[in-house]
């Protein structure tokens, strides 16, 4: 067991070193982060202004949801489907399934160690710029750090999950870029990219909150902004477990049919 958790250590450095390689990249995405946060956030401060109360958000909270919200995109996986999918296409995942570790850990490990090298570059800047020229509105106890800490690396732990399930679909499906595709729309809308999920009709925020798009971005920056702090940001991050918990379970079974699936193909 220590070994394997050697393993996937080295593969989460590997992860974070393949991503420090594309540096113009990384820069051309907090350029993109911080156009959009200006546009983003001067749409919501003007809401914040005409509306007092708007939705339970005042100026430096809802500058906390923008930026934060940008400075965490380049760590989600809605974009970025794993390497699995070209290999489910080709039929390469028949080594991957010879290989004496897990696959969902070891592509998970790999995506978070990514996840974090684009934090760096891209998630702290934008937070910088954003609390220089709007003001943010942060909490001052360490302890909501780490609780937020743990929670935002759930979420890209759950992020990349709800992918992986999706791209898994390539075993019975010839093409998976439709279904990603509506994975990303959905997936970018539910967790409350566009709009907090704080602002949806009660009937549309019960129907995010029955899938696990808000606890990939929602809630990880409730926690951090200091919005939901204390038992209700526990409860948060005990239901983010629960979906890491589910999410890991239905890649796992899906992993298993789609192998009889390859082996029945002769594959």
């Amino acid at each position: 067991m220590r070994a394997d958790v050697g393993v996937y250590w080295q593969l989460a450095k590997a992860g974070f070193r393949r991503q420090s390689h594309y540096r113009l990249a990384m820069v051309a995405g907090l350029i993109t982060n911080v156009v959009f946060g200006f546009v983003r956030a001067a749409v919501l401060m003007a809401a914040v202004h005409a509306n007092g109360n708007f939705g339970g958000y005042d100026r430096g909270t809802i500058g906390a949801y923008t930026w934060l919200s940008q400075g965490l995109l380049g760590a989600l996986a809605f974009w970025t489907p794993p390497d699995l999918v070209e290999r489910i296409r080709t039929g390469d995942v028949a080594i991957d399934f010879l290989r004496p570790i897990d696959m969902q850990f070891a592509h998970l490990a790999e995506y978070l160690g990514r996840a974090v090298c684009t934090l760096l570059p891209r998630g702290v800047p934008s937070l910088l710029i954003g609390a220089f020229t709007f003001g943010l509105a942060f909490p001052t106890t360490p302890g909501t750090y780490v609780l937020g800490g743990i929670s935002l690396v759930l979420a890209m732990a759950l992020s990349f999950l709800s992918m992986f399930v999706v791209c898994l679909a390539g075993f019975w499906l010839i093409e998976t870029r439709g279904l990603r595709g509506l994975h990303q729309i959905c997936g970018t809308f539910l967790a409350g990219l566009f709009v907090p999920v704080h602002l949806f009709p009660q009937w549309l925020r019960d129907i995010a909150y029955a899938t696990p798009f808000p606890a990939m971005l929602q809630w990880p920056i409730d926690v951090l902004s200091g919005r939901t702090a204390g038992f209700a940001a526990v409860e948060i991050v005990a239901v983010q477990c629960l979906w890491v918990l589910l999410l890991v379970g239905a890649g796992q079974l899906m992993l298993r049919a789609g192998r009889r699936k390859l082996e029945v193909q002769g594959g």
